[in-house]
């Protein structure tokens, strides 16, 4: 395994322990691989694996490059309340996965 895979691999694991502590107990780990694997570019930057869900330009950033853009969401409304609502979720993790919040938020809108 690379070092790079080692940091996928240790994301992907800090992720399912992140929706475990949220209670999701059924994860779908094909649609997480995903998301772990669209951070390939990324996974050096600690930053970039995170969510920061106090800053709202950070929460925009999530709407429109992931809910509008992955997702496909454009009620701007609706997505804002699926991520806000993730984020009082995971309020009590202090340093928030970046994959498992992508998850949380396309299962907030079904």
């Amino acid at each position: 395994m690379s070092e790079r895979d080692d940091k996928l691999a240790a994301l992907k694991a800090t992720a399912v322990k992140q929706l475990n502590e949220c209670g999701v107990s059924n994860i779908d780990h094909d649609q997480l691989d995903g998301y772990v694997n669209s951070l390939k570019s990324m996974v050096d930057n600690k930053d970039a694996t995170l969510v920061s869900s106090q800053d709202e330009s950070e929460l925009e950033t999530v709407r429109r490059n992931f809910v509008e853009k992955k997702l496909g969401v454009t009620d701007k409304d609706k997505a804002m309340a699926a991520i806000h609502a993730v984020a009082d979720k995971m309020s009590g993790i202090r340093m928030k996965s970046r994959p498992a919040f992508y998850y949380l938020v396309a299962h907030e809108l079904g």
